[in-house]
């Protein structure tokens, strides 16, 4: 047992699925995994095991902003053996093109106005939180099997989910190729370099923020199916490898 997470070695498997909301961890147990099993209700974040297509797969929710998922990031991998995290969460749009319900697999995670990543290193080093190319390609070529609409690109990890960005502050992003922002992934993709785990970010356009559109709090929670059974699809590959 950890402070945030209370299972034992063994209860979780060593691919787990990182939704921010518990109740959409919840959702995922209910509708994807057989016979699940609730280990962890501490905070209510939720945390399950159960198996997809006959592999063992677990799904931790891990709270909102970088310090909550690198706490569950850390404890997973550290002291629970977790080889494989994959988020699964929303995300907004910086680009006109890249519309709501869209999928955006993170290739790289750049930071706003966070010093989560700053605080693992000395001043002089810019460290570059990345994806593992082994889940990003599975995910990749996964997208392009199951037929749906998805990017590929750099993301941002903001602390703060109201900003002070202009419009012209967006559209600066958007042209450095920044596709979306989101609050986690610059911690997820650091937490895993520094225990050698894999770790992905799946993402689903729930609003965009240069044209308006978007999402409600119940669609966000439990109709962005094709991320889910994309992250479960990949996970599957690499669960099958352990």
């Amino acid at each position: 047992m950890t402070p945030h997470i209370h299972a034992e070695k063994g209860q979780i498997a060593p691919t787990v699925l990182l939704p921010g909301d518990p109740l959409r961890a919840k959702f995922i147990a209910d509708h994807f995994l057989q016979d699940p099993v609730c280990y962890n209700e501490v905070r209510g974040t939720y945390g399950y095991t159960g198996t997809y297509q006959g592999v063992p797969i677990s799904v931790q929710a891990s709270g909102m902003g970088m310090p909550s998922i690198g706490i569950y990031a850390t404890e997973l991998m550290n002291y629970f053996d977790v080889q494989n995290l994959i988020r699964v969460g929303t995300t907004g749009s910086l680009n006109k093109d890249i519309h709501v319900r869209d999928i955006v697999i993170s290739e790289g995670a750049s930071s706003g106005q966070s010093e989560f990543v700053n605080s693992f290193f000395d001043k002089s080093v810019g460290f570059a939180p990345i994806a593992n190319f082994e889940l990003l390609d599975a995910a990749v070529h996964e997208a392009e099997r199951m037929g749906l609409t998805f990017h590929v690109g750099n993301t941002i990890g903001e602390d703060r989910f109201y900003n002070d960005y202009s419009l012209e502050d967006l559209q600066k992003l958007a042209s450095f190729g920044i596709l979306a922002a989101e609050e986690e992934l610059p911690a997820l993709y650091t937490i895993a370099a520094k225990y050698h785990g894999r770790a992905l970010g799946i993402l689903t356009v729930s609003n965009n923020n240069i044209t308006g559109e978007a999402t409600t709090a119940e669609e966000r929670e439990t109709s962005f199916t094709d991320m889910m059974k994309l992250a479960l699809e990949t996970a599957k590959q690499f669960a099958e490898e352990e």
